[in-house]
C-alpha cells in the first residue's frame, strides 16, 4: 500500500513539471500592453558599414631662401665737462659729440659672392675759448664681387672709395695768442677711388687676404685752396703764401692723378671674447712706376665690447704711412663710450 502511494506521488510530480514547462512556452498576446525592454549596454550597429579610402594631399612648403645678409649699426657718443670759475683743480669746459654708421650687406649663392660695406664717421669737440676741432671724419665704401675657384681661393674684382665730410685744419696761434686755422684738406681733397682685381685667399670666415695684381688708384684734389697756406697773421714767417709743388701726390694746378699698382688688403673680424669684437684691416699699395721708392701702408684696428643691449665701449686706432701725405708715420686713436643701435637685432 505504501508503494502504491509512492508511485502516485511520482506520477503527480512529473505531470506538474510537464505542465509548468508547457506554460513557460505558451505564446503571450502583448497587444495593447506598455512593455519597456531594458537596453543592452553593448553597442550594436545595423546595416552595412561603407568603406572609403582617405585621400592624402601632398604638403606644399612655401620656403624661400634669402641669399642676402644685411647688418646696420648706428653709434652715438657724447662727452661733456663743465667747471666753475673758482675750480682749483684746473680744467676747460668742453663738449664733444661723435657718431658712426656701419652698413654691411653680403650676398652668397653657390660659388658667387658679393660684399658691400659703408663706414661713415664724424665727430667734433668744442673747448672753451678755442675753435671747434674735428675728432673723427671719414667716408669709406668698399665693394667686392668674387667667384670661388677652389676651397680657399677666389677670383675677385673690387671698387673702393674714401674721402672725408668736412674741411680739415692745422691750428696755430698768431701774435695775439689767438688760434688760426690753416686749411689742409676737405671733401674730395683728397679723395681716393681704387679699382682692383686679382685673387683672394680666404681660409676661414673671419680672415681673408686680397692680392690685387691689377690695381688702379685715382687721387683727387678738387679744391686748389688746399695747395696754399695763408699765413698773413704770422709775423715770424718770411712769406705770405707758400705753394707746394704737390699735394697728396697730385701736382700743383692739377686735380687728378692715376696710378697703376700692386695691392694687398687683409681683413680680420672675429668675436675674440664674449660680446667683444676685434676688427682689423691692413692695406699695402705699391705703385709700379716707383715700387722701390714709395710703398703706402695703412692699418685700421678697432675693438668694441657690448656692455648691455644698447651701451658699448670701443677703441679705434689708425696707422698710416704715405709719402705723398707726410714723410713720417701718421697715427690717430679714439676711445668712446656711447649708445649703439643694431638692425636687425
Amino acid at each position: 500500500m505504501k508503494s502504491f502511494y509512492a508511485y502516485l506521488l511520482i506520477v503527480f510530480s512529473g505531470t506538474a513539471s510537464l505542465y509548468a514547462q508547457e506554460i513557460d512556452t505558451l505564446p503571450i498576446n502583448t497587444k495593447g500592453l506598455d512593455i519597456k525592454l531594458k537596453r543592452s549596454p553593448l553597442p550594436s550597429r545595423t546595416g552595412t558599414i561603407p568603406f572609403k579610402p582617405v585621400e592624402i594631399d601632398p604638403i606644399v612648403v612655401d620656403a624661400r631662401v634669402n641669399y642676402w645678409k644685411t647688418r646696420t649699426s648706428v653709434g652715438i657718443n657724447v662727452n661733456q665737462a663743465t667747471f666753475s670759475n673758482n675750480w682749483k683743480g684746473g680744467g676747460v669746459n668742453s663738449l664733444a659729440v661723435g657718431g658712426i654708421v656701419n652698413y654691411k650687406t653680403e650676398y652668397s649663392k653657390e660659388s658667387w659672392s658679393f660684399v658691400s660695406e659703408v663706414i661713415l664717421e664724424y665727430g667734433k669737440v668744442k673747448n672753451k675759448d678755442q675753435l671747434q676741432k674735428k675728432t673723427r671724419d671719414r667716408i669709406f665704401w668698399d665693394n667686392k664681387a668674387a667667384v670661388q675657384l677652389s676651397k680657399n681661393w677666389y677670383f675677385f674684382g673690387s671698387v673702393n672709395f674714401e674721402s672725408q665730410f668736412d674741411s680739415g685744419f692745422a691750428y696755430s696761434k698768431n701774435s695775439e695768442g689767438n688760434e688760426f686755422p690753416n686749411l689742409i684738406s676737405k671733401f674730395m681733397s683728397p679723395g681716393y677711388l681704387t679699382e682692383s682685381f686679382g685673387f683672394e685667399y680666404k681660409p676661414s670666415k673671419y680672415f681673408s687676404t686680397r692680392i690685387g695684381t691689377g690695381s688702379a688708384r685715382q687721387t683727387f684734389v678738387l679744391d686748389t685752396a688746399v695747395y696754399i697756406t695763408k699765413d698773413a697773421n704770422f709775423p715770424n714767417d718770411r712769406t705770405k703764401d707758400k705753394k707746394a709743388p704737390t699735394k697728396y701726390g697730385v701736382d700743383f694746378g692739377k686735380k687728378f692723378k692715376n696710378e697703376l699698382a700692386f695691392q694687398i688688403v687683409s681683413n680680420f673680424e672675429k668675436e675674440v671674447f664674449t660680446n667683444t669684437m676685434l676688427k682689423a684691416r691692413y692695406q699695402m699699395f705699391i705703385p709700379y712706376d716707383r715700387a722701390l721708392v714709395n710703398i703706402d701702408h695703412r692699418l685700421d684696428v678697432s675693438i668694441s665690447s657690448k656692455l648691455n643691449r644698447l651701451m658699448n665701449v670701443s677703441l679705434t686706432g689708425v696707422g698710416l704711412f704715405d709719402r705723398d701725405n707726410d714723410t713720417k708715420i701718421q697715427g690717430s686713436q679714439n676711445l668712446s663710450l656711447g649708445v649703439t643701435f643694431v638692425f636687425p637685432r
